[in-house]
């Protein structure tokens, strides 16, 4: 009798506590980190992480959850290094900061990290704003709006006058004379607060306006705009922090400054020398090319109007070279990671960065590695994302069709897992 007992509380605890599973048949099974596509591989999800992944047959119990993929592409979710999710370009942008309250900004930006989710990437580095993308990735976080996995610079740090200083083209009465808590500094113990601000403020990583931009309602869009020397007191604190630093930079001097004063990456790249080229390969610093963006700006600037007079010669000088900077730093072994500025074009279309950098010679293969393996380890987060391995979170996507033969299908996902939940299912 005492062993009919076991035999039944056996079967009821096996009944009870046993985990439901999700099971996902696919077709073409895209092992970036071995950089192969195998056929019929099945994989197991638990809650939000991955469980298993075979090529065996895998029964599906009574309370499990079955997608099959059997006619796709699958493949690790992707990542995008360089998005604005407050905000889209749009001919009235420059009005918006008088017109518009963050209340007004988080609404919209709601809609935009939706876009990034259903467009495949599961996981973002937001590059600047205001607070309120760290609002918005609690948000996420808490499952209060569906968005991509989040980290965020919060508020950009500038010098006075340089690309993200928040009062540049104001009139005098309106400049005023913004300081660290504001995100602008100047000398290194005002770079260092700043940085200790953006802690205090919650943000994840720390980017710098190394140089002038493009979209800044200033003169230059490359002169260099931090010394060495604060640049390396900003490294040094975010440290720290545990913070990682990105620098914009279109100027080779500025590149050169923020490449020997320490920052993780460089993005947008645009005038860099084959000296800045061998000095990132020596300090191990990535390329975060931004492409799409430089295509976007160099359009937008010959719509009359679209952009302030001052804009218009750096969009139409600066946007037009990036793709062969990019096809430049990849050709000479720079390490790269994906990353697009989406918002200085529409949220959604970040999947042309797979176009563009596909046209000057990289294979789909070598461009998905940028997009996940890279980008995960640019943010300091290979042991969870940029791979499907057992362990990791089960962040999933699929294509119709062979993007390594047609990267256009990029444009199409049809499925879209991020954390074991399924946003997206065509």
């Amino acid at each position: 009798m005492k062993k009919i007992i076991s035999i039944v509380w056996l079967f009821l605890a096996t009944i009870l506590f046993a985990q439901n599973k999700t099971i996902i048949q696919c077709g073409k099974f895209v092992d970036v980190k071995n950089n192969k596509i195998l056929n019929n591989m099945t994989i197991v999800v638990i809650d939000d992480k991955i469980e298993n992944i075979t090529d065996k047959k895998v029964a599906i119990g009574r309370n499990d959850t079955f997608y099959d993929l059997s006619a796709k592409t699958v493949m690790p979710g992707l990542i995008d290094m360089y998005v604005h999710l407050e905000h889209e370009t749009n001919a009235k942008q420059y009005l918006e900061e008088f017109t518009m309250n963050e209340a007004d900004i988080a609404y919209r930006s709601i809609g935009y990290a939706e876009k990034t989710l259903m467009a495949g990437f599961t996981t973002v580095r937001d590059l600047g704003g205001t607070n309120v993308n760290i609002s918005l990735r609690r948000a996420i976080e808490a499952g209060l709006v569906n968005g991509p996995r989040v980290f965020t610079a919060g508020k950009t740090i500038a010098s006075t006058g340089g690309h993200a200083d928040p009062t540049n083209g104001y009139r005098s009465d309106l400049m005023g004379n913004p300081g660290p808590e504001s995100g602008v500094a100047n000398g290194a113990d005002e770079c260092v607060k700043a940085v200790r601000q953006r802690y205090k403020e919650g943000s994840d990583l720390i980017k710098i306006t190394a140089s002038g931009g493009v979209l800044s309602v200033a003169k230059s869009g490359e002169n260099s705009q931090f010394t060495i020397e604060e640049i390396q007191a900003i490294v040094k604190t975010a440290n720290d922090y545990g913070f990682k630093v990105a620098a914009h930079c279109h100027g080779e001097e500025a590149m050169r400054r923020a490449v020997i004063g320490g920052v993780h990456s460089i993005e947008h790249g645009t005038y860099m020398s084959e000296d800045v080229m061998q000095l990132m390969k020596e300090y191990g610093t990535y390329l975060v090319p931004t492409v799409t963006a430089g295509k976007a700006v160099g359009q937008f600037a010959k719509i009359p109007n679209y952009y302030p007079d001052i804009v218009v010669p750096k969009a139409l000088a600066i946007g037009p070279k990036i793709q062969n900077t990019f096809e430049r730093a990849y050709k000479y072994g720079v390490k790269i990671a994906f990353g697009t500025d989406a918002g200085v074009f529409a949220h959604g279309d970040n999947w042309k960065e797979f176009i563009y950098m596909n046209e000057v010679g990289m294979p789909f293969m070598e461009i998905l590695k940028t997009a996940t393996i890279n980008a995960a380890d640019l943010l300091g987060q290979s042991e969870s994302i940029g791979t499907l391995e057992k362990g990791k979170f089960a962040d999933i996507i699929a294509v119709d069709g062979d993007p390594i033969k047609d990267v256009v299908v990029m444009g199409e996902v049809t499925f879209v897992m991020k954390a074991g939940k399924v946003f997206k299912n065509k």
